[in-house]
Order: structure tokens, then C-alpha cells, then sequence
């Protein structure tokens, strides 16, 4: 995952104060999942050996990374294309093709050392790019100029009409640079989900939302609370080329990025505020947007570069003649990060062995029980192998809003992410929980392993919308990603803690990421049966799940099933 996505990671994996779901009470109905008949043979096929042989090669020096476009990377799609065939699965795109390619623009903007900002009576700030400000283009243009443009503080920058809340209130900001906070209302359980961070508090939602309103800019106060990773995490995500799917039209605005809270506290000093008072202010549905009286000019060029990747997906097709058109969907992202800044050693290949190597090795062990089972299930099982995902999910994003599938005949998505190298646990993790049925599924498949069902601990990193479950969702489809927790079998949890503290410490988006003499991969198995448990039950079953009532993707799904309705 890419890091902005991921840092809060050792929080969210410390889940030691996080309650596990409690076990059924004395005659309490169970829900009990159907499966296919041979599924206990088929779910032993899964192995370590298994697993291990394919993130090895993946994650081999050979492969250079795996970044996009490059050699690696279509070395790695051949590869799984070749694996999905070996296990009987067909080629699912146009043509009989394993692979949909589609085009990505690299991007590499040439930012001023200083950005100027200036007050009334003469005053300025000056901020250092990377240690203070850190931003990205908003379009794929060789420059970009932003001319003496007012900052305008608009809180949350959020339009939720079934929230009652708009941070517009009407107000023209176009051609404005606009100052917001990287978080939602999450103070009273009855506004946005309460605790648990929405889409509108990510910074994707933060810079559409700008470019709706037709601002010049879309600059976030960066602090690690709301975000859920330091400022570090925002510098070595945004520096060097940066991969985009070519631009469409709609509004874009012209810079995206962040200030540091000590750089948008002197910001606000500097138009009479303090940054305190416009926290407060925003924390009302009343608010209006705050002008603070303070200009900024901001000239750079971009040198960019158009290249292509592909996404790679194989399906079984399903044996029952009214179901099989309906898709049960696997999906893991096949990229990393290529060759970049060598470490202290002097290696330069960024191998991604657990990100997200071990996760592409789960789907093709899930292929591979599949494929096992004596009778094909009612319905279809796509094995789904996301491009780009490390550069904002570009991969499955292109699928879903693609002409390459109705997302109304995917019947659930369950996403493969990272994974655990450590051994058996206890536990498993939902990120997200609460939001589809699918949490039931998953919670009748793990009382047959004897393993709890918690949710994420940090619930304010918004871990659902991070990874490419998040592209299914969008397009109404219940998805789902879930993990082995931190409750090994044989330590203590604080033994789990640190295992996963270590890793993002020293090999997380680093060379150091690689395949290890030392890995134990039976939670790996493990959590690989139990998503084939649960897709192998959605296969078989009379009624398939569903996003729980209220949820903010049940409409777009009611509306995907209803495109699926014959015109009268």
C-alpha cells in the first residue's frame, strides 16, 4: 500500500484494546454458512509451500519491484496469467485476454524551494518545500501558475446533504487556494459515522471537493492525529514521479497538497487567528468559509511521461445456468514500487515480498482451491490482480469504472492486502466492520478456525477507503478486507505489536522488504482458508450479502442491480 495509506499500520494492528466479537450465547441461533461439496479437501490445497513458491518469484530481485510499466511488472502479469491458466481459470477480458491494459501519465513536478505566502501590513511566510509544504499537481500540464490567489479557510470542506452539513454555505471560492482539515465531524455519534472516519475525511475527498467548488488549490493542516501517520509519511509519498490515469474532463484544481500544523499555525497568526479558533469554528454545522486575507503565487513545471500497465484477471465459470453470470471477486494489487533510492547496503530494488507479494500468493492459492473442488460452484469466481494500486488505486479503479464488468453482477469483493508472516493468530481483523453483511460471513467462518472477529482499533485512519476493497465499494459492490490480528498463537500480543512495529520501523516501502528465512506462514494459510471459505459460501448460497442498512454505498448498489433490470 502506499505509505500516506498505510503508516498508521502498527496502530491499527495493535488491537489488544479492541473487544473481539463475543462468543454466541447458550441457544442463540448461529449463522451457519453452506458450502460446496470436497470444500474441506479443496481448503487443504492451501499450504505455505504454495504460498511461498509464488511470492518468491514475485518478489525476487528478477522482478525489479514490480513497478509500473516496467519490466517487472509485465513480467509478474505473465506470470500470473500463466498460474491462472495452469489452475483452469479463463482469460476474463475482451479477445480472450488475461491482461486490460490501460494508460498512466508519470509525473515529476519541479517545486520551488520556498512557497510565499503574504498577510496584510507587509507580512510574509515562507515555507520549505518537503519539510513544510508538500503538494502534487492537479493537472497533467508542463506548467502551472497560480497567481496571486486569496487563502480561504473552509473547515472541513464537506458537502453532505444527508448530513445536513455544507462548508460552502453558497460562498464563491473559485480561483481561491483553499485551506482545510483532514478529518470529518466525528465528535458526536450521530454525525458521520461518529468515530469511524467516512470518505469525507480522506484527502482524495478533500481535493475533490475543492475542485467541485473550481478552487485554485487544495492545501490540507497536516497533524498526525487526524491524519494517523507524521508528516514524514506525506514528504516520501509525495516526492519523485507520481502515477495518474490520464485526465478527464470535470474540474481539477490546479495544486493538491499539505501544509505542516506549525506552518498553518503561523499561516493563521499571520491573518490574526489562531489555528485553535478555526478548529472551533469548524466544528459547526453553522460554519461559514473564513477569507484570511493572505495571498500566494506558486509557479512550476512538470515533466511528464505516458506509459502503460495492466490489470490481470482470470474466472471460473459458475455451473448453475441462471447464476453463473453473477461473479464472486477476489482482488490483490500486483504492484510495488520498482527501483528507487538505494538503502545503507546499496540495494535499490524495492522487492515488495509482504507488500503485497504474500497477498497476490493468497489469491492464487484461493484460485487454486477453487479449481480443486470436485464440481464448479453456482457461480462464477474472478481472481482480480489490481495494477498501480501503490499510486491511489488506478488499477481498480480503471476495472470498476471500466466497460469490462456490470458492477451489479459482482455479488461480493473480498480484497487480499499485505498479510502476516508470523505465524498463526488467534484473531482476525475487519477494517471497515460494520458496514456490510459480509461481516457475518466472515465471522461463521472464523468460529470453525476458533478465532474471534474484532474490528480495527484506530478507527479514525479510515482504513476501508485505503485499498482497492475501496474501488468495489465506490461502484456499490459489499467488499470486504480482513487479516490475522495481533494474538499469536504461542506469544503475547505484545510480541504481535512489535512484530508488526519492527517491520513498518525498517521494511515497509523499503529494499529491506524481502522474502525472509524466518517467515512462518500458517496464519498466511490460514487467513487464506478462511476468505475461500467465505467466497466459496457466497458461491453456493440462495441470498448473497448485502451493505448493512444506511450504509453510504447501498444506494449506488440498489442503483447497480437495477441497471441490470430489461428496460419495459
Amino acid at each position: 500500500m502506499r505509505a500516506f495509506l498505510v503508516v498508521s499500520f502498527i496502530a491499527v494492528m495493535t488491537t489488544a484494546c479492541s473487544a473481539p466479537a463475543p462468543p454466541p450465547e447458550p441457544g442463540e441461533t448461529v449463522f451457519e454458512l453452506q458450502l460446496p461439496d470436497g470444500f474441506e479437501a479443496a481448503a487443504e490445497t492451501i499450504q505455505p509451500p504454495g504460498l511461498l513458491a509464488d511470492v518468491s518469484y514475485l518478489a525476487s530481485d528478477e522482478l525489479e519491484g514490480r513497478g509500473p510499466g516496467s519490466a517487472g511488472d509485465r513480467a509478474a502479469r505473465q506470470y500470473l496469467a500463466d498460474r491462472l491458466s495452469e489452475m483452469g481459470f479463463e482469460p476474463y477480458f475482451e479477445g480472450g485476454s488475461w491482461e486490460q491494459p490501460f494508460e498512466i501519465v508519470g509525473i515529476t513536478g519541479n517545486f520551488p524551494e520556498l512557497w510565499t505566502f503574504d498577510g496584510p501590513d507587509g507580512a510574509s511566510e515562507s515555507y520549505r518545500y518537503a519539510d513544510e509544504y508538500m503538494v502534487t499537481t492537479g493537472v497533467q500540464r508542463p506548467e502551472v501558475s497560480i497567481d496571486n490567489a486569496e487563502v480561504v479557510f473552509v473547515g472541513y470542506g464537506i458537502q453532505a446533504p444527508e448530513e445536513d452539513w455544507d462548508d460552502f454555505k453558497g460562498v464563491d471560492v473559485s480561483g481561491k487556494v483553499l485551506l482545510m482539515l483532514n478529518d470529518d465531524p466525528h465528535w458526536d455519534p450521530d454525525l458521520f459515522a461518529g468515530e469511524r472516519k467516512l470518505y469525507y475525511g480522506r484527502w482524495r475527498y478533500k481535493y475533490e471537493s475543492a475542485a467541485r467548488q473550481g478552487a485554485a488549490a487544495a492545501l490540507i493542516v497536516h497533524t498526525a492525529p487526524s491524519a494517523g501517520y507524521p508528516w514524514g509519511v506525506v514528504r516520501s509519498s509525495n516526492i519523485g514521479e507520481q502515477f495518474e490515469l490520464p485526465e478527464t474532463d470535470g474540474p481539477h484544481t490546479l495544486v493538491n497538497g499539505y501544509l505542516t500544523e506549525d506552518a498553518s499555525r503561523r499561516l493563521a497568526a499571520m491573518a490574526g487567528y489562531e489555528l485553535e479558533s478555526l478548529f472551533e469554528a469548524a466544528r459547526s454545522r453553522d460554519f461559514e468559509p473564513i477569507p484570511l486575507g493572505v495571498t500566494t503565487t506558486l509557479n512550476f513545471t512538470n515533466d511528464m511521461r505516458t506509459t502503460s500497465t495492466a490489470n490481470v484477471a482470470g474466472i471460473l465459470r459458475g455451473s448453475d445456468p441462471e447464476l453463473a453470470d453473477e461473479i464472486m471477486v477476489y482482488s490483490a494489487h500486483h504492484d510495488h514500487l520498482g527501483i528507487g533510492e538505494p538503502d545503507e547496503t546499496g540495494d535499490d530494488i524495492y522487492n515488495g515480498a509482504l507488500d503485497n507479494g504474500v497477498a497476490v500468493s493468497q489469491a492464487l492459492a484461493t484460485a487454486g482451491a477453487f479449481s480443486a473442488l470436485p464440481e464448479r460452484p453456482r457461480r462464477s469466481v474472478m481472481i482480480f490482480f489490481c495494477a498501480a494500486e501503490e499510486q491511489g488505486l488506478l488499477g481498480s479503479r480503471h476495472f470498476t469504472t471500466s466497460d469490462a464488468v456490470e458492477p451489479g453482477r459482482l455479488v461480493a469483493n473480498i480484497n487480499y492486502e499485505m498479510g502476516n508472516v508470523w505465524g498463526p493468530t488467534r484473531d482476525v481483523i475487519i477494517y471497515g466492520m460494520g458496514k456490510s453483511e459480509l461481516d457475518d460471513w466472515v465471522e461463521a467462518a472464523a468460529r470453525t478456525q476458533d478465532r474471534t472477529v474484532r474490528s480495527e482499533q484506530d478507527v479514525r485512519a479510515g482504513w476501508f477507503y485505503r485499498s482497492d476493497q475501496f474501488s468495489f465499494a465506490r461502484v456499490g459492490v459489499p467488499a470486504i478486507w480482513f487479516k490475522s490480528g495481533i494474538d499469536f498463537i504461542g506469544h503475547d500480543e505484545a510480541w504481535g505489536e512489535q512484530q508488526y512495529a519492527d517491520w513498518i520501523a525498517h521494511k515497509y516501502h523499503q529494499p529491506a522488504d524481502e522474502v525472509e528465512d524466518d517467515w512462518n506462514l500458517e496464519g498466511l494459510a490460514e487467513d487464506a482458508r478462511l476468505a475461500f471459505r467465505v467466497g466459496a459460501a457466497i458461491t453456493v448460497a440462495d441470498v448473497t450479502p448485502t451493505w448493512n442498512p444506511g450504509d453510504e454505498f447501498e444506494d449506488e448498489r440498489n442503483a447497480s442491480l437495477a441497471a441490470l433490470e430489461p428496460s419495459p
